[in-house]
C-alpha cells in the first residue's frame, strides 16, 4: 500500500504515520520528494488497513497495489532508477544502450573480434556467457569462470 502524505508534512508527522506503519507489523519505506512525502507499507494483506491510515490528518491519499513489484511501481517511485555500469554507461537514464554478444564465451580471440562488431554496430556494453550449458555437465563449453576474473570495456582487447 502506498500512503502519499499531504504537501508540507513535518517530520514529526511523518514518524507517527512510520511508527503506525511498524505497529500493525508492517515494514515502512519512506520516499521524500521535492513537494510530498509517500511512504510505501511493504508486507502482505496492507489493503485491510487503508481506511486507518485516511483518516489520519496528514494524510492526502491511499493507494492499493496489488502488485508483485511494488518498490519499482510508478506509483511509489516516479523518478528512473538508474544503474552505473561503468564509467561510461548507466543503464536507466536518457540514453538506450545496445548490449550484444555470444551465448557462451568460447576463446579470447571470438570475444575480441565480436567486441570489436559490437562496438562498431553502435553497441554500449558487450555480454557473454562464462557457460553454456548442455544436456550434460562434462560438454559444457565456454571459459569458465576464468573469464570472469577481469572486467573489460567494449572494444578491449582480452
Amino acid at each position: 500500500m502506498i500512503i502519499t502524505l499531504r504537501k508540507g508534512a513535518k517530520q514529526k508527522e511523518i514518524m507517527v504515520v512510520t511508527e503506525k506503519v511498524k505497529g500493525l507489523g508492517y515494514r515502512p519505506h519512506i520516499s521524500k520528494g521535492e513537494d510530498i512525502t509517500i511512504i510505501g507499507m511493504i508486507g502482505d494483506s496492507a489493503e485491510k488497513y487503508k481506511e486507518v491510515f485516511e483518516a489520519m490528518d496528514v494524510v492526502e491519499h491511499v493507494n492499493e497495489i496489488q502488485k508483485p513489484y511494488k518498490l519499482a511501481s510508478r506509483e511509489f517511485k516516479r523518478e528512473n532508477t538508474v544503474v552505473k555500469v561503468s564509467r561510461n554507461v548507466d543503464i536507466g537514464g536518457k540514453k538506450i544502450h545496445v548490449m550484444a554478444g555470444p551465448c557462451a564465451i568460447e576463446s579470447r580471440d571470438l570475444m575480441n573480434d565480436t567486441g570489436k562488431i559490437v562496438k562498431e554496430a553502435g553497441g554500449t556494453i558487450l555480454r557473454g556467457g562464462a557457460f553454456k550449458p548442455r544436456s550434460s555437465f562434462r560438454t559444457d563449453l565456454g571459459l569458465g569462470e576464468g573469464i570472469l576474473t577481469r572486467k573489460v570495456n567494449v572494444g578491449e582487447t582480452v
